[in-house]
């Protein structure tokens, strides 16, 4: 397939270089695209360095596949002219989710709902893709009635800038100086930061506000009960997920482990007594969503769990569902 990467040079983009080169997707070209600031760059794709092309609406003719991952900005743009060019869209930005006609898609959960496209296709929110990958497995066995969540999120998921911030404030904070904050409103190094995204007259900030709808689509439940609390943290990569979910029926300790060392793309890490669980230092760089402290919730110990999930960001939060989108749709034919 003739391939177009929309903001290829960002952390997501560069993932998405790599991954698509692990899992051997069948690739005929690479076109790398970004913005007029990135134009002229050179990425190495299969050993070869390939010029960073200024995305321009006579950047998709002959694309068959998009991957977007430049901002909602770009893909409000962008998107509708690679479709229109005849593109399949894969777009990691919030732009299209919530629209009834566009695919939302977690591919071990709700690969059909790619099937009957409209060249549009939206990949998740990276905290919500973790958390209905451990969810949903246990959900089919005995249906969710309500979910809380509190995610401490990584500073990769706003950038490379945020990324740099971090670093740059650490070595400030240790040699005894004053921290100026510029991507975050206040510093990020040895401090938690409760607002991702702008916040909601309802006090919810935007980030939050996903998780609730991305969830309820994702998972064709409509009615669930759900609220989420979301914090910036001090880790570079991987975001990590405190949730505690009441099920209609009694669900076991035991039992959601067995349900989950079963379910795709989900590794259990769960023996407190040696001291291991998932944690972002660990998961970075990894495919699975990683879950553990699974433990009987004491304050509904009749249907409820309380767990721990964590999971690379960048990855499975992002460029990693991407392609596997686009491996589902060229294994159903649906491209």
């Amino acid at each position: 397939m003739d391939i177009a990467i929309v903001g290829s040079t960002g952390l997501v983009g560069q993932e998405l270089i790599n991954i698509l080169q692990q899992r051997r997707f069948p690739v005929t070209s690479i076109r790398l695209l970004a913005s007029d600031r990135s134009a002229g760059k050179k990425l190495l794709v299969r050993g070869e360095p390939v010029v960073v092309q200024e995305t321009s609406p006579q950047s998709f003719a002959g694309v068959d596949m998009a991957f977007f991952s430049a901002g909602s900005e770009v893909s409000h743009h962008f998107v509708p002219l690679a479709a229109k060019a005849g593109a399949v869209v894969i777009d990691n930005s919030a732009t299209f989710r919530m629209e009834p006609w566009v695919p939302l898609v977690v591919p071990e959960i709700n690969p059909d709902d790619l099937k009957g496209h409209r060249r549009i296709i939206a990949n998740p929110n990276c905290s919500t893709i973790q958390m209905v990958m451990v969810l949903y497995p246990l959900h089919k066995v005995s249906p969710l009635k309500r979910v809380i969540v509190d995610t401490y999120q990584s500073v990769s998921g706003t950038g490379e800038a945020a990324m740099e911030e971090l670093s740059q404030q650490t070595r400030t904070v240790l040699e005894g100086r004053e921290a100026t904050p510029h991507v975050y409103p206040h510093q990020i190094a040895f401090n938690l930061l409760p607002e991702i995204d702008v916040f909601f007259d309802n006090g919810y900030s935007r980030e939050e506000w996903k998780m609730v709808q991305e969830t309820r689509k994702i998972m064709h439940a409509q009615d669930l009960a759900i609220s989420a609390t979301c914090v910036r943290v001090p880790v570079y990569v991987g975001h990590s997920e405190a949730v505690h979910a009441d099920f209609t029926q009694l669900m076991t300790v035991e039992a959601a482990r067995d349900i989950l060392a079963e379910a795709p793309g989900v590794k259990v890490l769960d023996d407190p007594d040696v001291s291991l669980y998932p944690h972002p230092w660990a998961a970075a760089g990894h495919d699975n969503v990683f879950v553990g402290r699974i433990r009987q919730d004491v304050s509904n110990p009749t249907g409820g769990l309380a767990m721990w999930i964590v999971a690379d960001n960048l990855r499975k939060g992002a460029a990693l569902n991407a392609v596997q989108i686009g491996e589902t749709l060229i294994e159903r034919g649906w491209v």
